[in-house]
């Protein structure tokens, strides 16, 4: 069956939880135009670690674990088709090319006969065909989670994974009880960007890797981040999650933590990802002069990567969070505004042709929205919102969701509010943004 028509799931998915902060998934991928040699799909994705990663048609094998006639050992996920894709004989688009072929795959099994676990999952990022077979205007990929699980009895399995929890009720147990594909990101045909936001991202690595092998089309040597025909540790996960857990019913908790990885490591040049999620300050008054703090959250390569701010900007000693890319730094500096921190990524000593990335991140206050609630029997707006900045109190000013003027909050200090009538009826969103730059969004409460 096609992967597209392949989404079932025979259980209620209760939830998907993210763990820890937001993040990006993937950060990049090739802009085109996209060459006939890879069937027109993007040459290459890029994640927030800095890697890239090219479509994977090598026909470089293992060294470490020997193929069998009519069973080569690829390291990148080459599948056969019969009447489709003969992977013996040149590949060429359309009349012998793979049904589907991949950027990224890892694939991973906990087996527990004693308690009647049998896992398969599988993380991809994955290029086919709309129509099922290979035709020109017809190329799209996904971000893919697939897991299939047997499960011995009825309730709630929790499942942690390298990209995420989901969490499952399943009524009928047995075999595949637990039956999802998530394949995010399918756009119009040679629309790559939808992968970007799906849950793939960063790319997972073998520990021992990465491993070089020879092209025997070309002699060329191809690096690769993992071996697709062995299963090894893995590091990379955005959540510092490199292991399949399942907990449930009658305490069970079993795990995994091998996979097998393939992704083909490119030679374009990229710039080092450098991502900016926050940068804000608060200050109040002390017993002699203004209490301040600056908070920056950004996210980059991980170690030996690192995060530098300019020589004009405050003190600010960038930590990164157990190899997830995520940043954190925090400085007692008072800032004059208005205020741009210039950070620095650079990833140079992970990937050597990774040049550095300087980006401008705006200082400003942490807008908070206490109320935001409207009558119905009065049609009036309450608001109620504050500034991080105490002790030089910003302008704060409203606005709908749709961007119309409210007006603006009143008060001496850094609480302020506003009371306005509004009709006919009352906005969806409200939004409060600092003269200072901040801003906060919130839902209006109803009320009779």
């Amino acid at each position: 069956m096609h992967p597209l028509l392949s989404k079932t799931a025979s259980v209620m998915v209760v939830a998907c939880l993210a763990q820890g902060v937001a993040r990006a998934a993937l950060f990049d991928v090739d802009p085109g135009p996209y060459p006939a040699s890879n069937g027109h799909f993007a040459s290459w994705y890029q994640d927030s670690h800095g890697r890239v990663l090219d479509f994977c048609l090598s026909r470089a094998q293992s060294s470490r674990v020997p193929g069998t006639p009519g069973a080569p050992s690829y390291m990148c996920s080459l599948i056969p088709n019969p009447g489709v894709f003969d992977d013996t004989k040149p590949i060429v688009f359309p009349s012998n090319f793979p049904d589907e072929a991949f950027w990224f795959t890892a694939d991973g099994t906990l087996v527990d006969a004693a308690r009647g676990i049998n896992l398969s999952y599988g993380a991809a990022i994955e290029a086919t065909f709309s129509g099922g077979l290979p035709a020109e205007n017809e190329q799209i990929s996904f971000a893919r989670v697939r897991m299939r699980i047997d499960v011995p009895t009825a309730g709630t399995y929790v499942i942690t994974h390298p990209y995420g929890v989901d969490v499952f009720n399943v009524t009928t147990p047995g075999r595949r009880a637990i039956n999802m594909t998530r394949d995010l990101g399918i756009g119009d045909p040679q629309v790559f960007t939808g992968a970007l936001k799906g849950d793939i991202g960063p790319f997972l690595r073998g520990v021992n890797g990465p491993y070089t092998e020879t092209n025997p089309q070309t002699g060329a040597a191809e690096t690769f981040v993992g071996d697709p025909n062995l299963t090894e540790a893995v590091t990379g996960s955005p959540y510092n999650t490199n292991y399949i857990r399942i907990e449930g019913p009658n305490g069970l908790d079993v795990r995994t933590t091998v996979f097998a990885v393939s992704g083909k490591l490119s030679s374009v040049v990229r710039p080092t990802p450098l991502i900016t999620q926050r940068g804000t300050y608060s200050r109040h008054a002390g017993d002699s002069a203004p209490v301040a703090q600056q908070d920056v959250f950004v996210m980059a390569p991980p170690p030996p990567g690192t995060v530098t701010l300019a020589s004009n900007s405050p003190a600010l000693a960038l930590i990164e969070n157990t190899a997830t890319g995520n940043w954190y730094a925090q400085s007692a500096s008072n800032p004059t505004l208005p205020s741009n921190l210039l950070l620095t990524a650079d990833n140079h000593l992970a990937i050597a042709s990774s040049t550095p990335t300087t980006l401008a991140l705006p200082l400003t206050d942490l807008v908070i929205i206490q109320k935001a609630e409207y009558s119905l029997s009065t049609g009036q707006l309450t608001l109620v919102a504050s500034s991080s900045d105490e002790t030089s109190p910003p302008l704060l000013t409203a606005t709908s969701g749709t961007g119309v003027t409210i007006g603006a909050l009143s008060g001496d200090g850094a609480v302020k509010t506003l009371a306005t009538g509004i009709s006919p009826i009352p906005p969806a969103l409200v939004k409060v943004t600092s003269s200072n730059g901040g801003s906060d969004t919130e839902e209006v409460v109803i009320v009779q």
